[in-house]
């Protein structure tokens, strides 16, 4: 099975609908729990990593990878995905294709000062009421708005180290 097999789904219309995951990144701030935005590389509009999936990485692994890559963040994602969203994604000037994505929490454990776009983002922690407000699409508002941190008891997370990086 190839790339798009493996990366798209079909409603019942016919329409294909990409595949996604991202991470929810957070921590234990002064105030409660806090969540990282970053800005999205083409219209600066505030979001969380997202990308496609890789080859050899779990949908909670290739979440933690995005998570490094689009804002420089390590900690211990877990495996079970906090739910989804959807939205459309600008391919060109006139052609955007519908995209689900699961999204999984992530605890930030280090906050590196170098890493791949450094250079293209911005990154800034906001409570979760407050980013909720900030981002564009609602069924991600929801997600961050209704976020608690995983209790004890819960199965423990995976470290994001342990995901191997491109480049």
């Amino acid at each position: 099975m190839g790339r798009r097999e493996e990366n798209a789904a079909q409603f019942a219309d016919g329409a294909e609908v990409r595949l996604q995951y991202a991470a929810l990144c957070w921590r234990e701030g002064e105030a409660g729990v806090e969540v990282l935005l970053i800005t999205s590389r083409d219209t600066g509009r505030w979001v969380i990593p997202k990308g496609w999936p890789m080859a050899g990485l779990s949908p909670e692994q290739a979440a933690a990878r995005e998570a490094w890559e689009e804002a420089g963040v390590e900690g211990a994602v877990s495996p079970v995905s906090l739910g989804r969203f959807g939205y459309l994604k600008e391919m060109t000037a006139t052609a955007a294709v519908p995209c689900a994505v699961a999204v999984y929490g992530l605890r930030v454990e280090t906050l590196a000062n170098k890493f791949p776009e450094k250079a293209e983002r911005k990154r800034r922690w906001f409570r979760p009421d407050e980013a909720a407000t900030l981002v564009r699409e609602p069924d991600l508002a929801a997600l961050i708005q209704g976020f608690t941190p995983p209790t004890q008891g819960r199965q423990p997370p995976i470290s994001a180290k342990s995901a191997p990086r491109r480049g």
